[in-house]
């Protein structure tokens, strides 16, 4: 019997061990490394052929699918220019380019967030030029949508290039004043229909209001529908961080989700074999990446929410897109209407993500461990609230996950304690009975139900915390608050792997000592696997991230002065026992 408890003990460890692997394996990327850089100008390319399909014989089958018939247009023909100069935005949170031509914004530089821990440059979520294509694309198509127009994408007319927060003005939103700035654009027909299309942007946040107003001045009835839409290339992950011999990242692909189906993921190789194409109001659609994500959340007809058609496709030269189509809009002669949606892209915050769509913070991916990493993160949160640092946050987490499981682990060390003090007893019997094992074993289960002993016990700690440890990983792999987190000294970054293999090191110390609390496996060859196992562990966390490592240190420390303790405890019983024999 207690063989087999030796083997659940060690089977539960490489459980957890595998478990990691699986998890690293899914985690970590392996596309060629592409270079990202920021380039002296930001150039404006010709997108149209990304754009939706509205059935027009000149337009690219790029677009999305209106679902009306094509007729002549009555927008003005857009200019033909291809490289021209872009309107700059900059707020408190980012530095964001619109190009004129069809409203697309072309980059986005997030300013509160360093391109890498050793880099003073901003990270850059959306470009478009000759090293990576990631842009979010926004028009009006169908029977007068003008970016259905055979002859490409419209320009719009704009008051300046220019704006920051000094352009912005108060405004009460939702009931609360806030720093409202506004970036309008106009297109004009001959016939008098006018387009103004608005980007609003408020100071502190990361969405931004898209809309059109549809203004028909014209003797006949406008119909169109609004798209927005994400394209990107294939290159690899920008967010990824580099792990030494590893390069670690997390999934890369589209996302979407509506009030009944919150959270669903899209590898870009099925962007076309299982492309989405559904109805929902209240839906989303995104890009998602490390610690990052880009996503246009379909917005209302005047202050009616609408039904939004949700799509995936690949274009003709291999682009992934998903996006939106509105339902159609009908502007009567003389009348207006304004039709919005809202575009995000930003660091993955859950308490935001959440207030936008019903699923949009679930691209925060906890994994199938997500109620207990979600916990563990309110924790997290709640502690650094108080301590201001993420690695302390860590420590203090931890003792309050022993001190909550401390009842159940203390039966289980107690009964592994007892195992040592009946560990000669137990060789004694082995001796006797020699050969007669049916002897053997019962003798042994009296001898355990005297003393009040589960051999199995033992697995019951390390089981309790598989789910705790795994779920922590996901943890800190998906949360931007904790990417390049500082600690202390040497450890800048938690989510990294330490840089000197300290940590490492400490907790294949500590794992040791707590091993030799343990009682010792009566076979030779288990006794000699137990004794590899710090040294194949501290092997496996060496470009694990500094958090997690951190983590299992403090776990396993606080499990050792609790096997102290009882072991101490037990000592005393065993003496009063002993002084006290009648007793």
């Amino acid at each position: 019997m207690q063989q087999w408890a030796r083997f659940a003990i060690l089977g539960a460890m490489f459980v957890t061990a595998y478990l990691l692997i699986l998890a690293w394996q899914k985690d970590y990327g392996h596309a060629e490394t592409a270079v990202q850089s920021t380039p002296a100008a930001v150039v404006a390319h010709d997108v149209s052929a990304d754009l939706p399909n509205s059935q027009a014989p000149a337009v690219s089958s790029d677009l999305p699918q209106a679902n009306i018939a094509a007729a002549q247009h009555t927008t003005a023909a857009p200019t033909a220019a291809v490289n021209q100069q872009l309107i700059s935005v900059q707020t408190d949170l980012y530095h964001l380019w619109i190009s004129p031509k069809g409203g697309d914004i072309v980059r986005i530089e997030l300013l509160n967030h360093d391109k890498s821990k050793n880099s003073d440059e901003s990270f850059v979520m959306l470009e478009n030029d000759a090293k990576r294509t990631y842009v979010a694309q926004s028009g009006l198509i169908g029977l007068n949508g003008p970016d259905s127009n055979r002859a490409g994408r419209p320009t719009f007319e704009f008051e300046k290039a220019n704006y920051t927060l000094a352009d912005a003005k108060n405004a009460t939103v939702d009931g609360k004043s806030a720093q409202v700035l506004s970036v309008p654009m106009v297109l004009k027909s001959a016939d008098g229909v006018e387009i103004i299309k608005t980007f609003t942007f408020k100071k502190g946040e990361y969405p931004v209001n898209v809309s059109y107003q549809v203004v028909n001045r014209s003797a006949q009835n406008w119909q169109g529908q609004m798209f927005g839409q994400i394209k990107r290339d294939n290159s690899e992950d920008p967010g990824k961080s580099d792990q030494g011999i590893f390069t670690l990242g997390t999934f890369l692909g589209g996302a979407w989700g509506t009030p009944d189906d919150h959270y669903n993921k899209l590898k870009f190789a099925n962007f076309s074999e299982e492309k989405l194409n559904t109805d929902a109001k209240g839906g989303w659609v995104a890009m998602v990446q490390h610690y990052f994500v880009s996503a246009w959340i379909p917005g209302h007809f005047g202050t009616q929410e609408y039904t939004a058609k949700l799509e995936s496709r690949k274009s003709a030269d291999g682009m992934n897109i998903i996006g939106f189509t509105s339902p159609t809009i009908n502007v009567p002669a003389g009348k207006s209407m304004t039709v919005d949606a809202t575009f995000y892209s930003g660091p993955k915050i859950q308490s935001e993500l959440k207030d936008l769509a019903v699923g949009l913070n679930q691209t925060v991916d906890y994994g199938w461990l997500w109620p207990i990493a979600k916990l563990l993160f309110l924790g997290l949160q709640f502690f650094h609230s108080i301590v201001n640092n993420w690695g302390w946050s860590i420590i203090l987490l931890t003792v309050l996950v022993k001190l909550i499981l401390w009842p159940l682990s203390a039966k289980s060390y107690r009964s592994m304690a007892k195992m040592r003090v009946i560990a000669p007893e137990m060789q004694r019997m082995k001796e006797e009975f020699g050969e007669d094992r049916m002897r053997f074993s019962q003798e042994m289960m009296a001898l355990y139900k005297r003393e009040q002993v589960n051999p199995l016990s033992g697995c019951l700690p390390l089981l309790m915390q598989m789910p705790i440890f795994l779920a922590l990983y996901w943890v800190l792999m998906e949360s931007v608050e904790l990417r390049h987190a500082p600690w202390l000294g040497w450890i800048q970054d938690l989510s990294s792997m330490d840089p000197w293999f300290i940590l490492p090191l400490l907790m294949g110390i500590t794992m040791y000592v707590q091993q030799a609390l343990n009682p010792q496996p009566a076979d030779p060859m288990q006794a000699k696997v137990f004794k590899f196992m710090p040294i194949i562990f501290t092997v496996f966390m060496l470009f694990f991230p500094a958090g997690l490592v951190l983590y299992w240190i403090c776990n396993n420390s606080i499990t050792i002065l609790q096997q102290t303790l009882i072991k101490r405890s037990i000592d005393k019983e065993i003496a009063l026992k002993q002084a006290n024999p009648e007793n």
